[in-house]
């Protein structure tokens, strides 16, 4: 098993990436606005059905690539931490957005979950950022393949609560989610570059 310490670590940061509206979140929150919290869980069905074969081919990459290359993995963590890094200036310094900048899709339960199944599928940067991400929660000097299945397990598990969560809220509190967003993105910055500094100092360790 990983690491306990590792593991938190991992759910902090995974639900703090989580609350950042991203392609999945807009897509959610824009059907959930025009439709209602049922549609924006089916949008979230779809995302989700697509973050399956994604978290499987990187369990099954990051397997393989921590058997053959297990001494250069180090580096590997070095870059991930400075990927969260740049990840949480880059959303302290955006421009206040809301989080339904999409339009929703037709009103088709169908069309619906497979428009937020081709968002997440076809999202360009999703594997990249899980095979930065994921290696720094690995514990050297441990069986790599169950510590990525939880990971993967746990990843998933939280982007179906927290995606629900938006959708829900969308579909209730319209009212408050224009507001605040330059306080949201330097709230979530801020922890993403604290979480991204903390994994710095375990990796020195």
């Amino acid at each position: 098993m990983t690491d306990p310490a590792l593991y938190l670590a991992f759910v902090l940061a995974t639900t703090v990436l989580m609350l950042i509206p991203g392609p999945n979140v807009a897509l959610i929150v824009a059907n959930s606005l025009a439709f209602g919290v049922r549609y924006g869980l089916l949008t979230l069905a779809g995302t989700a059905s697509a973050m399956v074969p994604q978290l499987l081919l990187t369990a099954l990459g990051m397997t393989a690539l921590l058997g053959r290359f297990g001494a250069w993995m180090g580096w590997v963590r070095w870059v991930g931490v400075v990927y969260l890094l740049w990840l949480g200036v880059r959303q302290w310094r955006a421009a206040p957005t809301g989080p339904g900048r999409l339009t929703p899709a037709p009103r088709d339960a169908r069309r619906i979950y497979l428009r937020g199944l081709l968002v997440s599928l076809t999202n360009p940067k999703t594997l990249f950022f899980y095979g930065a991400f994921f290696p720094q929660f690995v514990a050297a000097g441990r069986p790599a393949a169950p510590q990525l299945g939880l990971l993967c397990a746990t990843f998933l598990a939280v982007a179906l609560i927290v995606d629900s969560l938006w959708a829900v809220l969308a579909g209730r509190l319209r009212p408050l989610l224009g507001g605040r967003g330059r306080w949201r993105n330097r709230l979530s910055g801020g922890m993403l570059i604290g979480a991204g500094l903390g994994l710095a100092v375990a990796h020195r360790r």
